[in-house]
């Protein structure tokens, strides 16, 4: 699978964890240097507390762009480590 924006992939992996219709990435399959970590977080009552990346790509800004759990609550195990991505972000394969 692949993560573009932009016209620019900013992840790629095999290795992809489906939740919810979502792919979650392994976090070294990101290209890092597109990433800044957001203040943003927000809470999912199975999944736990979610932290943001903003997206640069190109001198253009995608704000709170990408999601993942530092800590997932248990029956979100699966995805620590993983991050996931929203707003114009073409996931494909």
């Amino acid at each position: 699978m692949k993560a573009i924006w932009n016209n620019q992939v900013i992840a790629q992996s095999d290795a992809t964890i489906t939740v919810e219709g979502n792919h979650y990435f392994p976090a070294d399959s990101i290209k890092k240097e597109f990433f800044s970590p957001s203040g943003t977080k927000t809470t999912c009552p199975w999944k736990g507390i979610a932290s943001y990346y903003s997206l640069t790509v190109n001198g253009e800004k995608n704000t709170d762009a990408a999601w993942y759990y530092p800590e997932p609550k248990e029956a979100a195990a699966n995805i620590k480590g993983h991050i996931a991505f929203w707003k114009g972000v073409k996931v494909t394969e």
